[in-house]
């Protein structure tokens, strides 16, 4: 039986943002968009559920240094929760719990409730989530019937906005919610199924923007496929460039004669720099346009290097 020929893997360097499908786990829809790059480092910036799909940003390459500005970064979500249902996990994915006719729920009263879970709020992360107890991720701890104390963490929802409400037995409504990182929508489900009394859960979950992207520059892996297929797989354009994650910093331009230094590491000098602020972050680029780096400004007027891109 012969073997399959083996890809011959090259360096990429840029941000897909992917259109993640339903039924893919992050890593799932990662391993696939490296595959069709035949991309020789990769990483994506945060875990969204296979239950849900939207903006997922793939760093390549010399991206992936900057990816911890994306795991840090806010998201919004559409969002359809379904009254009267509530399972283990917040979502389809496990066990019902409780069951009850949500009929009598009004429109103005789940307002009121949106309205208690919007700016600054305490929340419980689901046991269903990824974070770790003792090495072990929460939900294979749930899987197996066990359950721990987690802490309450603050989190910031920007916006918790209604956008339809379908009364009935099952009354279903659709929400747009902007947050911070770190919140759960399923949690905020939970949360106001329990002030509204009736239970609820997600039934639909889409990301809509991710730090600086948003659905308009996303492409699916079916668009991927294509793309590469026919423009061929040289044909990178596509890709967000590489400083991209830490676009809203500043940029400083260096002069051609401390270019050099500052690639090797050194810490370099200009006039301009005396006026920004002591430790601010500044995108670096030589005088051709190219991006070499995060610098932070220092007290006498220098910008030390602070993570170098190296192509």
């Amino acid at each position: 039986m012969s073997k399959k020929p083996r890809i011959e893997r090259r360096p990429v360097h840029g941000v897909l943002v992917l259109d993640k499908p339903l039924g893919l786990s992050s890593n799932q829809a990662l391993q696939k968009a490296k595959y069709l790059l035949r991309a020789k480092k990769a990483g994506h910036t945060g875990a969204l559920d296979p239950l849900a799909s939207g903006v997922l940003p793939l760093c390549f390459g010399e991206a992936t240094k900057f990816s911890q500005y994306l795991l840090d970064s806010d998201k919004t979500y559409l969002a359809t929760f379904q009254l009267g249902l509530e399972t283990e996990s917040g979502d389809l994915d496990a066990p019902i719990v409780k069951e009850c006719d949500a009929s009598q729920v009004t429109v103005e009263q789940v307002e009121s409730a949106i309205e208690l879970f919007t700016g600054d709020i305490e929340q419980v992360p689901p046991m269903f989530s990824a974070l770790k107890h003792q090495g072990q991720p929460l939900y294979k701890l749930a899987r197996n019937g066990v359950q721990v104390e987690r802490k309450a963490r603050s989190v910031r929802v920007y916006r918790y906005q209604l956008h339809d409400f379908r009364p009935g037995e099952k009354a279903q409504i659709d929400v747009e919610i902007a947050c911070s990182k770190g919140t759960y929508i399923r949690s905020l489900a939970l949360d106001l199924g329990f002030k509204l009394g009736v239970g609820a859960t997600v039934t639909s979950l889409r990301r809509t923007q991710a730090g600086p992207y948003d659905l308009s520059q996303a492409m699916s892996l079916e668009e991927l496929s294509t793309k590469l297929e026919q423009d061929g797989d040289d044909s990178i354009d596509f890709l967000m460039p590489i400083d991209s994650p830490v676009a809203d910093l500043q940029s400083v331009t260096l002069p051609d004669f401390t270019e050099t230094e500052f690639s090797h590491g050194q810490s370099v000098f200009d006039a301009q720099f005396c006026g920004l602020p002591v430790e601010q972050s500044v995108r670096v680029f030589s005088t051709g346009g190219q991006f070499l780096g995060l610098g932070s400004v220092t007290d006498d007027g220098r910008i030390q290097p602070k993570r170098l891109v190296v192509l």
